[in-house]
């Protein structure tokens, strides 16, 4: 596989993260709550999962890989549980980029891990990121005075928690392919889920009877199946810094999505700030590809 293709393939999941937020909203219209949406992403996302581990390998799962995978699922449960505190406590655009700073502190794991500095096109990767974040979202003249410092605890909690779901996945699992990994990843985040949103819905008829199923349906695919499937084939490629500065690509498909389907406003600062992003994101690739060209 042409190495193009895995920083692509990065983006494509952070991509999926990105309409999220704008499937729940539709679902809060459609008269469901933010946890029974949330919750529903999960189940469905296992269930889909299972169907295509049962499809292509049509054999009883065998599980490995320990705590990777379990920390895995946990990660990816959580992050979505404490974004959605964060969004309690303060603006959603500000949520966003507090949830953003899982850019710099997915390069500052990689620099531990690795025991490195910071490449300098790296660094400013992330000015372009940070700015363009700010722009994007939207929050140039909102007032931050009135934050209870919950607020901001929770978005850091959610940045963290994203940042250590993309370097778990660069922990490969040996002898494990990647449905199966897709498979106890999801099964694991279903199990945590239901510590911390609504479970109730299986039972009680919400997810069926009352059709939170459709919601659970595209929710599961976008937000479990494709992002946990890819990132687990193009995370160990690309390393865990280079994948947070491209799962950058979430906040300008996040807009996008809340303008074709929601009819919000897209300003023109918005639009530098998306252009920003896209900017900022391409280039450490940029730079890694002039390099190969000077060794070749």
């Amino acid at each position: 596989m042409k190495q193009w293709i895995y920083p692509l393939l990065i983006v494509i999941a952070a991509s999926s993260y990105g309409i999220l937020s704008t499937i729940i909203k539709l679902a809060i219209q459609d008269g469901f709550t933010a946890a029974e949406a949330v919750t529903s992403q999960y189940f469905v996302g296992f269930f889909i999962a299972l169907l295509i581990f049962i499809f292509i390998k049509r054999q009883i799962p065998k599980f490995g890989g320990g705590y990777i995978l379990i920390l895995a699922g946990l990660f990816t449960a959580t992050t979505g549980t404490v974004y959605g505190q964060a969004v309690q406590h303060m603006p959603a655009s500000l949520a966003v980029v507090m949830l953003f700073q899982f850019t710099w502190v997915g390069m500052l794991f990689d620099c531990i891990a690795n025991r490195r500095l910071p490449k300098r096109v790296e660094v400013i990767s992330l000015i372009f990121l940070l700015g363009g974040t700010i722009l994007a979202a939207g929050i140039i003249d909102a007032d931050l005075s009135g934050i209870p410092w919950q607020g901001w605890a929770w978005g850091m909690a959610s940045a963290i928690s994203f940042a250590s779901f993309v370097m778990i996945n660069q922990r490969q699992v040996e002898g494990m392919g990647t449905e199966t990994r897709l498979l106890f990843t999801s099964f694991f985040a279903a199990i945590a889920i239901c510590f911390y949103q609504n479970p109730e819905i299986v039972w009680n008829g919400t997810l069926f009877a009352e059709g939170l199923w459709v919601y659970g349906l595209i929710l599961g695919l976008f937000g479990i199946v494709v992002p946990i499937y890819l990132f687990s084939i193009a995370v160990p490629k690309v390393g865990t810094a280079t994948a947070s500065i491209l799962s950058a690509m979430e906040l300008p498909v996040a807009v996008t999505a809340s303008v074709i389907l929601l009819s919000e406003k897209l300003t023109f600062l918005q639009v530098i700030g998306i252009l920003i992003i896209l900017f900022g994101m391409t280039l450490p690739t940029l730079a890694e590809r002039k390099l190969r060209r000077r060794a070749s």
